[in-house]
C-alpha cells in the first residue's frame, strides 16, 4: 500500500487527530495545488485542481494543527461528488 493510499484510508476513517499538513499532502497527491494569491491570506487557504476546475477553501486550524470533524466531512463529500476519491 502506497503512502497516498495509507493517507487516504486514514482520512476516510476520520480520526480525531487528522492534521492540516496531512490534508495538504493528500490534496496534493490527488492533483490539487495550494493557491497563494487573492483572498487566501492568513488562516484562509484554497486548494485548486486544474484538471477538474474544483476549488476547496478551508480555514487552517490555529493555534492547534488538527482539522475539525465538519471540515473532514465537507472535504470528503466534495471529493466524492467530483469523483476524485472512491
Amino acid at each position: 500500500m502506497s503512502r497516498k493510499d495509507k493517507l487516504l484510508k486514514r482520512f476516510l476513517a476520520k480520526p480525531a487527530d487528522f492534521r492540516f499538513a496531512e490534508m495538504s499532502t493528500l490534496l496534493k497527491s490527488i492533483g490539487y495545488e495550494r493557491l497563494r494569491t487573492g483572498k487566501t491570506a492568513g488562516s484562509r487557504v484554497a486548494f485548486f485542481n486544474k484538471t477538474s476546475g474544483h476549488l476547496i477553501r478551508l480555514h487552517r486550524p490555529h493555534p492547534g494543527r488538527v482539522l475539525k470533524r465538519y471540515q473532514l466531512d465537507l472535504i470528503e463529500e466534495s471529493l466524492r461528488v467530483k469523483g476524485l476519491i472512491p
